[in-house]
């Protein structure tokens, strides 16, 4: 039985978890975080919302199911996430290649 879609926490997030920090049509993954285990549209969301610092998913976590395609609502695992070339690997949507820039703040590298 396919799991029900998370709910999207963030600053003006629509349906493809695009907020109102990142909003091109790349823009559509969002990011479980470790330290409270919700998913936010982006750092910024989770820096306006929650009551406490962000916490980097470690290596040796890397199957955790923490990334979310605004597209199709699969949920990816940081290994497959960060190895997919900027193109979900379930519906072939294109991922914002900046993302990249900012995996520091999620992923330890």
């Amino acid at each position: 039985m396919p799991q029900p879609a998370p709910f999207i926490h963030g600053t003006q997030v629509n349906a493809r978890t695009q907020c109102a920090h990142y909003h091109s049509k790349r823009d559509i993954i969002a990011i479980k975080f470790k330290c409270c285990n919700t998913f936010y549209a982006c750092i910024q969301c989770h820096e306006e919302q929650a009551d406490h610092q962000p916490v980097v998913w470690y290596k040796v976590e890397c199957e955790e199911q923490a990334i979310y395609c605004g597209n199709c609502h699969s949920t990816l695992s940081i290994s497959s996430y960060l190895a997919c070339a900027n193109t979900c690997p379930h519906c072939q949507a294109a991922f914002n290649p900046g993302c990249a820039n900012h995996y520091h703040l999620y992923f330890e590298r």
